[in-house]
């Protein structure tokens, strides 16, 4: 796999990711090194990674618990503590070694320690890979609320070793694969075409890599999301204040962020179909594809009012406008585009059909 190379990071694929790392190791002189990792990196990655490389070099390691219910300031506070019990300072590196919880908040970390430390991210999940680590956005949760805390801040690099997606779980693909569906939906047809036929996730670092390729052209146009970057949003209106209800809700079995969105970005093609004039029989491509895929819950009218409700606190949302991606066609998005509040419902009346 090609690297990916811009003036901000680089993006380096399996023998080439150590590789640049053990370049960038022997050329920075890093006073201290530290690897982020949770319970489950710690315990089948940290050591092949550490023995990918050819560098000798010293390292602490610091742990947090996996979840994205530890995606939140206190974590933060313990990551900040340790680091500087463990006498970081300004001329530290900082190694995210875990999925995009992971990377998300060790990224904030090292942005806002001493004011800012490099970090590099190692994303060890297929979501992680195609979308966590890429493009710069850090940050955590405030409750239940998705992404309220953050700033955008880019990697030295990013390292995508796919080894690493031996240790998943089919469920922990499949959710990473929903970010994947959404690069074809919002950029290129024939890459939705080519996503919708794959059957397991054995040969998975070319589609990988046109994914991050995809990702990184549009994060390249529009660093801070002020335009076409918001395409990358396709799904995640709805997808996030589902994914916030279902976390928070006694009732309901929390539901992992790429089934949420994958329910978020059928519900938005609905919406495409009515107000952006989406072909209906895209429409159904686009169902049939992810309930073929993913979960399909039972909303019932207090969920979906609830889930509403939570509409207001995207970080989206600009003057008390809640602002959609929506379709024209697979691989046309419309940013900034109003939704008449009756065809919510409706939305979710399709859904359950």
């Amino acid at each position: 796999m090609e690297s990916i190379i811009t003036s901000s990071y680089s993006v380096h694929f399996n023998q080439k990711a150590y590789d640049a790392l053990d370049k960038h190791l022997s050329g920075e002189k890093y006073s201290k090194i530290f690897i982020l990792v949770d319970e489950n990196t710690r315990k089948h990655c940290l050591t092949p990674f550490r023995n990918g490389l050819r560098t000798e070099f010293s390292f602490e390691v610091l742990e947090i618990e996996s979840g994205e219910e530890n995606k939140n300031i206190e974590t933060c506070v313990k990551v900040w503590n340790a680091l500087s019990e463990l006498d970081g300072d300004r001329k530290s590196l900082l190694i995210n070694l875990g999925g995009g919880v992971l990377c998300d908040l060790g990224g904030f970390v090292a942005s806002t320690f001493k004011r800012g430390i490099d970090f590099i991210n190692v994303p060890t999940t297929l979501l992680s890979m195609v979308d966590a680590s890429v493009g710069g956005k850090t940050g955590v949760d405030l409750g239940s609320l998705k992404n309220q805390i953050g700033v955008i801040n880019q990697p030295r690099k990013v390292l995508i070793l796919s080894d690493f997606l031996k240790t998943l779980e089919e469920r922990q693909l499949q959710s990473g694969f929903a970010e994947m569906l959404k690069h074809g939906l919002i950029q290129d047809a024939s890459y939705w075409d080519i996503l919708k036929s794959v059957s397991d996730f054995k040969a998975m670092d070319t589609l990988i890599h046109t994914s991050v390729i995809i990702k990184n052209n549009v994060v390249l146009q529009d660093p801070t999301e002020q335009n076409i970057r918001k395409i990358l949003n396709f799904g995640h209106t709805l997808g996030h204040a589902i994914e916030s209800y279902f976390l928070e809700s006694e009732a309901h079995e929390t539901l992992l962020h790429g089934e949420s969105i994958a329910i978020g970005m059928i519900l938005e093609a609905y919406l495409s179909f009515k107000i952006t004039g989406l072909p209906k029989n895209q429409l159904e491509d686009i169902k049939t594809v992810f309930l073929s895929k993913y979960p399909k819950p039972e909303f019932q009218k207090t969920d979906i009012e609830s889930i509403l409700t939570l509409l207001k606190f995207d970080k989206k949302n600009a003057y008390g406008t809640i602002n959609f991606v929506l379709l024209q066609h697979i691989g046309e998005p419309v940013v900034d585009v109003k939704i008449p509040d009756d065809l919510f419902h409706s939305a979710f009346s399709y859904f359950k059909e």
